[in-house]
């Protein structure tokens, strides 16, 4: 039953969806205000899901079972790193070896969820904005394993979250050395990237591909994938703060420095223009690699 309470409520579904609807509103609040509007109220986006969830799914002819059954695939594993990760904050000594490298590949299954039901749409549009997808997630995954290398080495190679955030609690933050803080910026644009986030929101480029991967879905699959997209903006934040920010853990600190990020992350999609395909590959395999590699040659020098 406490397994299943974590799972489901707390640190898990529902506590990361709620928090992650709440991120999603300040982002669009802080948007607005910075394109002179209002913006909309603090419960807006749980009364867009719930809306969603009332409409009609309109199914593509010719869509196959994994048209409807991707979105839940994504959402299911954002929820298990939510809880995984919340696991690891709450008590460090209840971690299970090996969660860092379950965590990582759990949070491709989101993009690859939504590369799966946008072919599986047989839509032009769709199959454009899956082909985007699957070619950022080679840009971005290089560097972005790089800088989790360099953290792994700074923690004495453990691969569990919570003996790295032990040390840093021992050591302090490993974003207050060299390779930390290279590593650190290396991750948050891979973060921007795997949160499909302006400049790299070319899967679904509305202006260009009308919704793109997501353009054939509707009602109940739609508000699953704008619920999984939610979830991602809790766990990415989270994920980043224990890697480079696990010295004090505490609510407050913790608030704060979550906070932090997402202003980084706003910052960054209101200030920068979409990037072509070509563009968003040449700037991961070049200054993030570069960078990313840096920081696991002084990782490795001790630094």
């Amino acid at each position: 039953m406490k397994a299943l309470f974590s799972y489901l409520i707390f640190p898990g579904f529902l506590f990361s969806a709620c928090v992650g609807l709440l991120a999603c509103w300040v982002d669009r609040k802080v948007t607005a205000r910075l394109q002179w509007r209002v913006g909309p109220p603090w419960y807006q986006n749980f009364l867009d899901i719930v809306k969603l969830f009332g409409k009609e799914t309109i199914l593509p002819e010719g869509a196959k079972l994994t048209f409807l059954l991707s979105p839940c695939l994504g959402l299911l594993s954002v929820a298990l790193v939510a809880t995984i990760l919340g696991v690891g904050i709450l008590s460090p000594a209840h971690s299970f070896m090996g969660d860092l490298i379950v965590v990582m590949y759990l949070l491709i299954i989101p993009a690859a969820s939504l590369i799966i039901g946008a072919f599986s749409s047989r839509n032009p549009f769709a199959s454009i904005g899956a082909s985007r997808e699957m070619k950022l997630i080679l840009g971005y995954e290089l560097p972005f394993i790089l800088a989790v290398i360099a953290v792994i080495i700074k923690a004495k190679c453990a691969i569990k979250l919570g003996t790295i955030i032990t040390c840093q609690m021992a050591l302090g933050s490993y974003i207050a050395s060299f390779s930390g803080a290279l590593a650190f910026l290396a991750v948050i644009f891979c973060m921007q990237a795997k949160l499909g986030a302006v400049p790299f929101d070319l899967a679904e480029s509305e202006q260009e591909l009308m919704g793109g991967a997501l353009i054939e879905y509707s009602g109940f699959p739609l508000a699953i994938f704008k619920l999984t997209k939610a979830l991602m903006l809790y766990v990415m934040p989270l994920f980043l703060i224990v890697l480079f920010l696990g010295k004090d853990l505490s609510p407050l600190f913790l608030v704060a420095k979550y906070t932090g990020i997402l202003v980084i992350i706003i910052l960054i999609k209101n200030t920068n223009p979409r990037l072509r395909i070509d563009q968003a590959l040449r700037f991961f395999w070049g200054p993030m690699t570069i960078i990313a590699t840096l920081a696991v040659i002084l990782a490795l020098l001790g630094l």
